[in-house]
């Protein structure tokens, strides 16, 4: 296999580490984003100079493109580029502050969008790409407690929907990866729940809630085995534009796109009666 050169955010943990971890370990060459330098200095004592990295947060939008431009540089080419980093807040809309609304739009919709754009004039001069945006089972079915979650990942569903048919011509391709749950450190650790209030108790928003205090629910998915997949995912010729993994996530999505393609088939007359 040939050598790639991979720009990934977010590599302090969960997804984002172990697909570090598993392209230095075959040879590849990673420029890694984090907030932190010092949660990967293993990483980078043990695989020295294949391992670019860079301070980032994706909320903090005039940091990204010379942070992603002077990736570009550092590696003289990169082929795939991870739109990885991002978070959870939990609880009921209302619940959440508008500071943590802001802040989950901002780092899971936004700071990814401009990361894409900041690849593109990199990819398009190459004529080559790949594009991996880390979206969720929580990009295409939604449930209750995970409001602010669910806009940011259908959000950037749909951004990458378009930009796929926007950047075909010259080369690149676009998928987004939809795991179910995995067990990785995104719930308990890097999860955020929002202020209770008293009248939600009695809502299903409650349940997410619960989940994340108890901190006991262990997800079917092995983190290693995803990653495997994601990047496997970029030798496929066309780029699959969804990659679902777990078979909670396949269940879930198919319950959900078949009710809704039920929905949509029962107003079929409706919606021509409203034509001139």
């Amino acid at each position: 296999m040939t050598q790639q050169h991979w720009l990934i955010t977010g590599i302090s943990s969960g997804f984002g580490r172990t697909m570090a971890e598993q392209l230095l370990a075959r040879g590849d060459h990673v420029a890694g984003t984090i907030r932190d330098l010092a949660t990967v200095a293993d990483l980078r004592e043990r695989h020295g100079d294949r391992l670019w990295l860079a301070e980032l947060d994706v909320s903090d939008f005039a940091a990204i493109r010379p942070v992603v431009d002077g990736a570009f540089a550092a590696l003289g080419r990169i082929d795939v580029v991870v739109s990885n980093a991002g978070y959870a807040v939990f609880g009921a809309a209302e619940e959440a502050t508008d500071a943590q609304v802001q802040h989950q739009i901002a780092t899971n919709l936004l700071g990814s969008m401009q990361v894409v754009r900041a690849a593109l004039p990199h990819l398009r001069a190459q004529g080559h790409g790949r594009i991996v945006q880390l979206s969720s089972v929580g990009g295409q079915a939604a449930f209750p407690g995970a409001a602010l979650y669910h806009a940011s990942k259908w959000g950037i569903e749909g951004f990458i929907d378009a930009v796929a048919q926007e950047v075909a011509p010259f080369g690149i391709g676009c998928t987004l990866v939809e795991p179910g749950g995995a067990r990785t450190d995104f719930r308990y650790r890097s999860g955020q729940l929002a202020p209770r209030l008293p009248a939600y108790d009695i809502s299903p928003a409650a349940m997410a809630r619960s989940m994340i205090e108890a901190g006991t629910a262990v997800p079917p998915g092995d983190p290693a085995k995803m990653v495997a997949a994601m990047i496997a995912s970029v030798e496929q010729e066309p780029a699959p534009r969804r990659l679902v993994l777990g078979s909670d996530a396949y269940d879930v999505l198919h319950r959900a796109l078949s009710a809704r393609l039920a929905a949509l088939a029962g107003q079929r007359d409706l919606a021509a009666s409203t034509d001139a």
